[in-house]
């Protein structure tokens, strides 16, 4: 009931200007959200009750004993599809079409709102329902494995290709929840724990670059990247806090991102996964292409309608102080990553190849 209300809530934010194209935009979000939590993860809730006669998250699944099979991998499919918040690929058009909201509902549904709720279930259902040690042993999860994969490549080839800043961004978050899914998908402990960090390190990298964003366009009524050649020289904080969180969700220390990166790839190596380990060496390179370019353009480039000795002209102090403090949220988290793997562990308690952190 919580995560439809989650979608209704925010069905209001997404069509705020009531333009044609958000009222459209809206429409997708709301269709597809609630189209595939009815028409797929309701189905497979009353399947797995029907098979366990309970829905209870338990420590190491429920489902062991019940099922068998490739149906096993049926049953995976309907949450991971069902789970529409998690914007896999084909079900991920609701978020570029939530683009329409204002800056800083994107910033809520791409960060620290929607989208986290999507891939917070997908790894209770993943851990608590089907259990790490089940999909292992069925190898259930191979297929959502390479499907994650496809859709962290994709969706970064897909945001190279937009010029409009938000758009490029939103692209970026369907390929960076991917990195979740497939922490799960690899059906290892670290996998797992790398999913569940990568939860907390996505979200303070990416809010900040919305928050960027917002400032740019409240100080400059820019939106589109070609636009914005230059305006790093006048918007210096804006454009600071872009870049550490930029660094964040490209996985460099000291920021945050690097730690869960590093434990997915430790996942992947632990089950010889070394496409997967490739995969994810690939899409860093590209997060480097598609965010790194936007700070090149904005520090090196020459602009048209600036003078070469344009003073700053920051957005207002509210405007920018927020991303500026949480591009040093993306540091801290760096630091006290220990911590919060700590908090995690508890997950994976009990399971197969456990490594301590």
């Amino acid at each position: 009931m919580f995560y439809e209300i989650l979608t209704v809530s925010t069905y209001p934010l997404v069509a705020h200007k009531g333009t044609p194209e958000a009222i459209k935009g809206a429409r997708t979000y709301l269709g597809i959200l609630i189209g595939t939590s009815i028409g797929l993860q309701l189905l497979a809730i009353i399947w797995t009750y029907t098979l366990t006669g309970t829905l209870d998250f338990t420590q190491g699944g429920i489902l062991e004993g019940y099922i068998a099979g490739p149906m096993v991998a049926v049953l995976l499919a309907l949450y991971a599809f069902g789970i529409g918040k998690a914007a896999l690929m084909p079900f991920h058009r609701w978020l570029p079409a939530a683009m329409v909201a204002p800056t800083p509902v994107s910033a809520l549904l791409h960060a620290v709102a929607v989208v986290k709720a999507g891939v917070f279930t997908m790894l209770k259902v993943g851990i608590y329902i089907f259990g790490i040690d089940f999909l292992a042993e069925t190898g259930a999860s191979e297929w959502l494995m390479w499907l994650a994969a496809y859709t962290i490549i994709a969706a970064s080839i897909i945001a190279i290709t937009k010029d409009n800043l938000k758009a490029r961004l939103a692209y970026s978050t369907i390929s960076q929840l991917s990195y979740i899914t497939l922490g799960m998908a690899l059906a290892t402990s670290m996998g797992a724990l790398g999913g569940g960090l990568h939860i907390a390190m996505h979200a303070m990298g990416k809010i900040t670059l919305f928050m960027a964003a917002g400032s740019i366009y409240v100080a400059t009524h820019k939106t589109n990247i070609s636009q914005m050649n230059g305006l790093g020289r006048i918007m210096p904080f804006t454009y600071g806090a872009f870049f550490i969180g930029a660094l964040s969700i490209i996985g460099l220390p000291p920021l945050g991102g690097s730690w869960s990166k590093w434990l997915l790839v430790l996942g992947a190596a632990d089950t010889g996964q070394w496409i997967m380990i490739g995969v994810l060496m690939l899409s860093s390179l590209l997060n480097v292409y598609y965010l790194l370019s936007i700070v090149g353009r904005g520090f090196f480039l020459p602009a048209a309608d600036q003078p070469a000795d344009a003073k700053i002209a920051e957005s207002p102090t509210l405007v920018w102080l927020p991303p500026a403090l949480t591009a040093a949220g993306c540091v801290v988290l760096f630091f006290y990553a220990g911590e919060l793997q700590e908090f995690l562990s508890p997950i994976v308690s009990g399971y197969g190849g456990e490594a301590d952190g």
